[in-house]
């Protein structure tokens, strides 16, 4: 039999393959600038003359940069105390949320007792368990304990198991270290509180950052806790704070959707750059805890 030609060996690829990721990067850049278009939308109103807004057809682009209406934002209300405010939350029940997550999660990978399955079972159903189905008895648990108007009831909670999703998502990560690991720092007179800490914790690292990326997040956002367990302007964190921005200077009469813009993008900035810091991690994260679609 003869062997194969050098010309049949170096035939070229097909241009088949070459237009289907021509087409998928194609149709990847039109999902982006559809996903990035109302954020870009935002920025050029927050620099715009109130003239140019009320233009029909609207404008894409400002005639003139405002960037004074970044400046009102910080007159007209008491905005780097919102900040200050919001960062105090998110870090501290990020945090909770970060440590009793971890703990709740090695204890369904790693241990074995009675009832852990049901347990785990129980956990994770409990996604399905919409947030305003428990509203009305955690605010009067928190009424009677006197926390209305303070940041315990958006922290305190993520430190007591801090969420079935992130219980989850650290399990399955945990599932995928072989136990020979524990055994062995167990051999060298290791506790199960130093093998979590010294063994599992430097190769959970892309399942924490994805943690505390999602979480962080999510605090960050959160409108609903704050708008039923703060009261007082000066309490605000900023997804309310901007809504009572927009309400006092509607209340003044004042058009103020340039100013509304501004606001918004601050409010916007640290969370997309928190994700875009951990991006690698988070993705690394997702894809080996089994969350893959």
């Amino acid at each position: 039999m003869a062997p194969p030609s050098a010309a049949g060996a170096a035939r070229p690829v097909g241009r088949g393959p070459l237009v289907v990721d021509a087409l998928l990067y194609a149709l990847a850049v039109g999902f982006a600038i559809v996903a990035f278009a109302p954020f870009f939308w935002a920025v050029t109103t927050s620099l715009m003359k109130l003239t140019d807004i009320m233009v029909v057809p609207p404008r894409v682009w400002p005639t003139t940069l405002e960037w004074g209406n970044y400046g009102q934002v910080f007159v007209r209300v008491p905005f780097l105390r919102w900040v200050g405010n919001t960062v105090q939350v998110t870090v501290l029940a990020t945090l909770g949320t970060l440590v009793s997550a971890t703990l709740v999660a090695y204890s369904f990978a790693r241990f074995r007792y009675p009832g852990r399955d049901l347990l785990f079972f129980v956990t994770v159903g409990t996604l399905i368990l919409p947030a305003e189905v428990t509203v009305v008895p955690s605010y009067l648990l928190f009424r009677d304990l006197g926390w209305l108007d303070t940041y315990k009831p958006l922290v305190v909670p993520f430190w007591l198991g801090g969420g079935p999703l992130y219980i989850f998502l650290l399990r399955q990560f945990m599932l995928g270290i072989p136990r020979d690991l524990d055994e062995a720092a167990r051999i060298d007179g290791a506790g199960p509180l130093r093998v979590l800490i010294d063994v599992l914790a430097p190769l959970l690292r892309p399942a924490l950052t994805t943690v505390v990326i999602i979480s962080a997040i999510a605090h960050w956002d959160d409108f609903f806790g704050p708008l039923i367990y703060l009261n007082t302007p000066i309490t605000f964190t900023l997804s309310i704070g901007v809504r009572y921005f927009y309400n006092t200077l509607q209340g003044e009469g004042l058009p103020t959707p340039h100013l509304l813009m501004a606001a918004a993008t601050l409010a916007t900035l640290p969370p997309v750059a928190l994700f875009l810091l951990g991006q690698r991690y988070f993705v690394q994260g997702i894809v080996m805890s089994g969350l893959k679609a």
